[in-house]
């Protein structure tokens, strides 16, 4: 919070707009859809309720195929079994870590072979802000007229071929929870182009309740509406995105210097035709090395009070997901094994990054 967050909440306790409807979930929406480039948005209550009304409102049910890749966070696919349809996972390119799209045609193939129907939904994710090749997602995609339900959770912000990402799918998916890059606490958001898909997804979104005097039901809703109050916090974000995104970059640029002439590999953008918001800033680190691993540094960290996190563990590696179809896996699997989530807060101060740096010498130091 480092702006007018709090001017915004208090004008909604003033206008006593309290509950998930008022002017400032309608002026989040506004300022989300221009920025990402969508022409309709729905504030919700998460990325994940977000996944959940696109997969609704594509009809996904029971026995239907949807594609996600495995590494990523279980909000990107659990929402597919809320729908009781079945997630066919695959694998991730080594260079964006994300959906890799000659595996995905291959994917999509067999399955039709499989089953004789195409997948309902492919859902890719632009991992820690990293944009997956979705231009060629999408293009096999439509190939083959299936919907893209693009997640863009971690990726406000960032950017492929000057394109915000979020904009490139028939959704588009953003999180607004308290470890993004801007936050409503908790929340997200729907995009897409297709207004009457937006106007379905606050229908739903507030119990689809029909327009009667009284409370009717027609259909099965959901209370996955935004608050005002949120937007507010919201609307003051959106003030401040390009400062944050800044600040990541900030902290990516110092981890790349940091590492410079190590082992220890900082993930880059593949090409300038990307550009991440660096939400995260990870490494990976070489294989078989006994002093210079990822448990080796969060412990190192961790004896300084200073907190660092394991790359998401592939869902096909999850309990919850041991009977899912996983095509490939060797990429995400290592990248679990190997990879680390570093400080990156866009709160960190040069007195953080100098503790940061002091405990990286010192390891790297040790494994020489």
């Amino acid at each position: 919070m480092a702006g007018n967050e709090q001017k915004y909440v208090a004008s909604a306790f003033e206008s006593n707009w309290i509950a998930p409807l008022g002017p400032l979930v309608d002026k989040f929406e506004e300022v989300l859809s221009g920025y990402v480039g969508v022409a309709h948005c729905a504030a919700l209550s998460s990325g994940t309720a977000a996944i959940h009304l696109a997969l609704e409102i594509l009809g996904v049910g029971p026995g239907d195929d949807v594609i996600v890749q495995s590494f990523t966070f279980c909000g990107s696919i659990n929402p597919v079994l809320y729908q009781k349809a079945n997630p066919v996972l695959v694998d991730s390119d080594p260079e964006t870590w994300n959906m890799d799209p000659e595996l995905l045609r291959e994917v999509i193939l067999h399955r039709i072979k499989t089953t004789g129907k195409r997948p309902k939904a492919v859902i890719p994710v632009h991992l820690y802000g990293m944009p997956a090749r979705i231009d060629e997602i999408v293009e096999v995609c439509r190939e083959f007229e299936i919907a893209v339900i693009e997640d863009a959770a971690e990726a406000l912000g960032s950017s492929y071929k000057g394109q915000k990402l979020g904009s490139f799918g028939d959704f588009g998916i953003l999180s607004f929870n308290g470890n993004k890059i801007i936050t409503t606490s908790g929340g997200g958001a729907l995009l897409s182009p297709n207004k009457d898909r937006i106007i379905k997804a606050r229908f739903l979104s507030t119990q689809a309740r029909d327009q009667a005097v009284h409370y009717q039901h027609s259909e099965l809703g959901y209370n996955y509406r935004l608050s005002n109050v949120l937007a507010g916090i919201g609307v003051g974000q959106m003030e401040l995105l390009e400062q944050f995104v800044a600040l990541r970059r900030k902290n990516f640029d110092f981890y790349c210097q940091l590492f410079d002439g190590s082992p220890v590999t900082v993930h880059k953008e593949s090409s300038d035709q990307s550009f991440s918001n660096h939400w995260l800033t990870t490494v990976v680190f070489p294989k078989d090395h006994e002093k210079l691993n990822k448990e080796v540094f969060m412990q190192a960290f961790l004896e300084e009070n200073i907190e660092s996190r394991p790359l998401w563990k592939p869902m096909h590696m999850q309990p919850l997901y041991k009977g899912a179809e996983m095509h490939g896996g060797a990429v995400c699997h290592d990248l679990f094994q190997r990879g680390l989530c570093l400080p990156s807060g866009s709160n960190l101060t040069n007195a953080d990054r100098d503790r940061i740096a002091s405990v990286v010498r010192k390891v790297l130091r040790n494994a020489q």
